[in-house]
């Protein structure tokens, strides 16, 4: 795991020269075909060194859930390890990561019908009612929602109504902890000003090779537009809207790297909050050496147990 432009790619394959491994891609940007100079996709040269999954799947058109990474991702898992391999996870899409350890909750869609007879249930007898009858059928979800929040009494007593489970019934059978011993290693430069000149670096190169004719294509197709995720994603976004003349390419670029670095900012400060992760330093240079002695002694230790 690991911030953009902190050396995933590299220290994956450098993993893969020592170890017998496949790479799940976690990244919600490289499942795009045709996607390939502003998400940094591995080249074809490099996903031929070691199988990749989760890589060129989807149609820039196509949305991909959550739920969906996770049950791709697990099927994947368990495909490789029956090959007497190990899954290697590389990215820095943190919500999916998260859907991984954590698990989705198997919570039913939003029902129109429902939800228009509690707003008039709230609108005749008012939020404090709605609260109540939340606290008769799920004492555990009342407890956390506050009768002023109709947003999720709403949700707790619509999802009520189409089970007849309470949601926090549902939400505590959520199937989380992975069937697998897990080894979290986190890769960023600790010094900020490392990483914001990676990326500064990363998007002159990405011009260099072409970053701009790649958004034309997508444009020329007719058929995507700014809403679709895989045009919403960082870098994409910026270059679509200057491609609209909304502003010159030097106000594009400069987006572009402020957005990454923000976003870069949202990756560190999730990955801070995992307790069970290592970090190592991709600052000075990529750490192999101390990343593969670290995963020699995980495995080894696994042996003796």
């Amino acid at each position: 795991m690991g911030p953009t432009a902190s050396g995933k790619t590299e220290l994956a394959l450098a993993i893969a020269r020592e170890l017998p491994v496949e790479i799940i891609s976690v990244d919600s940007a490289l499942v795009y075909c045709g996607m390939d100079i502003g998400t940094a996709k591995p080249s074809a040269a490099e996903r031929s060194q070691v199988p990749h999954h989760l890589i060129d799947i989807l149609d820039p058109t196509d949305v991909y859930s959550v739920g969906q990474f996770r049950e791709d991702a697990l099927r994947l898992m368990s495909d490789i390890t029956a090959r007497n391999k190990i899954p290697l996870l590389v990215g820095g899409t943190m919500l999916y990561f998260n859907s991984l350890q954590r698990g989705l909750a198997d919570l039913p869609p939003a029902d129109a019908g429902i939800r228009q007879q509690l707003d008039r249930e709230a609108a005749e007898y008012g939020l404090d009612y709605l609260h109540k009858r939340l606290q008769q059928v799920d004492p555990q979800s009342a407890a956390r929602i506050r009768h002023t929040d109709p947003q999720r009494l709403q949700r707790a007593l619509e999802v009520y109504e189409l089970t007849g489970t309470p949601m926090s019934q549902l939400i505590a059978q959520t199937q989380a902890n992975l069937p697998y011993r897990v080894i979290n290693i986190v890769l960023a430069p600790f010094q900020r000003k490392v990483l914001h000149a990676r990326i500064a670096a990363r998007y002159q190169q990405m011009m260099a090779n072409g970053f701009l004719d790649e958004v034309r294509k997508l444009l020329a197709r007719g058929d995507c537009h700014e809403n679709l995720p895989a045009i919403r994603a960082v870098g994409y976004r910026q270059a679509w809207a200057h491609l609209h003349d909304e502003y010159d390419q030097a106000t594009f670029i400069e987006k572009a790297i402020i957005a990454t670095r923000q976003m870069a900012k949202r990756q560190i400060t999730w990955l801070r909050a995992q307790q069970n992760a290592i970090w190592f330093d991709s600052g000075p240079g990529l750490p192999v050496f101390e990343v593969m002695q670290y995963l020699h002694q995980q495995l080894q230790s696994d042996d003796k147990a």
